[in-house]
């Protein structure tokens, strides 16, 4: 469940590659390795609820807030945030 979670968020950022702009591509990559990190914890331990998987990386972006300007946080979110209703 994790995995085929985790593929479908990959794709959604993947699908909007050929729209997105400057900051939505940064967004992108910028939540793939936080998406992937956070997927790969979860099946290290086992994990298969994909609500856990979506707190783990909501935990991993806000661990990390200080490597972001507000103004990127704020586009990392609106995309996180998009992508979880979405998947």
């Amino acid at each position: 469940m994790i995995i085929e979670f985790e593929e479908k968020l990959l794709e959604l950022i993947d699908a909007r590659i050929s729209s997105a702009s400057d900051d939505e591509l940064f967004a992108g990559g910028y939540l793939r390795g936080h998406i992937s990190l956070s997927a790969a914890s979860c099946e290290e331990e086992g994990i298969n609820d994909v609500e856990e998987l979506k707190a783990r990386i909501q935990s991993s972006l806000d661990q990390a807030r200080s490597e972001l300007s507000p103004a990127d946080r704020t586009i990392v979110n609106d995309l996180w945030t998009d992508l979880a209703n979405q998947a």
